[in-house]
């Protein structure tokens, strides 16, 4: 397949190979502009509460600037004509500063954060590109692209001096800032390379687009399963806060909420009252959520199946008995299951067989 530049009408050359030598010839200056970008954008999202994984920059090769100032119109009938006339001026790709994110949710707020600066830029154009959009049901990388323009930058005024010495210089220049997963990112290189650079398209096979659309359906899976994971460990760390989730009150909705996030595998249904688990937790004076949580956890859940060696899989009512049974002992047999005129009940009974059996077990383990 030939290039812009091969394809290019001989009329169009001259034009082409002006903006060329001037684009050559300027580059140099044209890399600090990218540096000095590439700086303004890390700076800012040093305030990012998600910091990206890493950013980076690309000044345009003058081999690819060259094809691109040498797209013509597609208009067969028409006079030869430049896709972009003075692409020194009309590109915003030269120069291209990329954002790479752990998760999906982190590209907005880059995105928001940046757009936030606008004594710095002055964001022109928003986009989410994905080849293969949700709309027509297809996969592909999917991707935040913004187009920003400089405001009153000092190393771009170097560069448009050097660029046109007779026009005053206004610090003012367009370029392109993409945001995208470390996922997206990984497919979009490799897919660049294999599809848009290969150097011999006879070597394509349409078996390369069927591999890469179910990579991308397959990554597409792995954001999804990070993101809810990311999402879980923020709501199961925000129980240890004190001063805010941990401080929340145990009401039977909120009891069943964190039980669903802590123990989603252990679980009643849907529509059943937790009303139950409030009385039982609030018998012993557990009243906030960092309670729940710190009853909740594996070590302890770990020694009560041992110690009970259970024939069937407790459910969450048998289990949280069980569990403020290990931590409280006889006080939860004195606390849960007196019932007035009796003293002796099967809950009673129950509970001190299997208080037997923890305190067996905690002599065999040495604790």
């Amino acid at each position: 397949m030939s290039s812009n530049w091969e394809r290019l009408d001989d009329s169009l050359r001259p034009a082409v190979r002006a903006s060329v030598a001037d684009f050559e010839r300027t580059r140099p200056a044209l890399m600090d502009v990218t540096a000095e970008l590439e700086s303004l954008i890390r700076e800012v999202l040093s305030e990012a509460e998600d910091k990206p994984l890493f950013v980076t920059s690309r000044t345009k090769t003058v081999e690819s600037f060259r094809e691109k100032a040498s797209r013509m119109v597609p208009e067969p009938d028409a006079a030869p004509t430049l896709q972009f006339p003075d692409p020194l001026r009309n590109l915003t790709d030269m120069v291209g500063v990329r954002v790479i994110t752990t998760l999906p949710g982190e590209n907005a707020q880059a995105a928001n954060l940046i757009k936030r600066q606008r004594s710095i830029f002055d964001c022109r154009g928003d986009t989410e590109k994905d080849i293969g959009s949700i709309e027509s049901g297809t996969y592909g990388y999917s991707s935040r692209h913004l187009i920003l323009r400089t405001i009153q930058n000092d190393v771009v005024r170097a560069y448009q001096s050097l660029l046109d010495p007779e026009t005053k210089p206004s610090g003012s220049y367009f370029f392109e800032c993409q945001i995208r997963t470390i996922f997206a990112h990984a497919w979009s290189e490799i897919e660049h390379d294999i599809r848009f650079k290969s150097q011999d398209p006879r070597a394509w096979s349409p078996y390369f687009d069927r591999q890469f659309t179910a990579t991308a359906a397959m990554l597409e899976t792995v954001e999804s399963a990070f993101s809810e994971l990311h999402d879980r460990y923020e709501t199961v760390t925000s129980y240890w806060d004190t001063d805010g989730e941990g401080n929340v009150s145990l009401t039977p909705n909120r009891i069943k909420a964190v039980w669903q996030t802590l123990l989603p595998h252990v679980d009643r249904k849907s529509d059943d009252d937790w009303g139950w688990a409030a009385e039982l937790v609030a018998a012993h004076g557990l009243g906030k959520t960092v309670d729940l949580a710190a009853l909740l956890q594996p070590e302890i859940i770990s020694n009560v199946r041992k110690a009970l060696d259970h024939r069937y899989s407790p459910g969450p009512d048998r289990l949280l008995d069980d569990l403020l049974l290990w931590q409280f002992g006889e006080s939860h047999i004195d606390l849960t299951a007196e019932e007035p005129g009796t003293e002796q009940t099967p809950r009673r009974d129950s509970l001190i067989r299997r208080h037997q059996q923890m305190r067996r077990y905690r002599k065999a383990q040495g604790f």
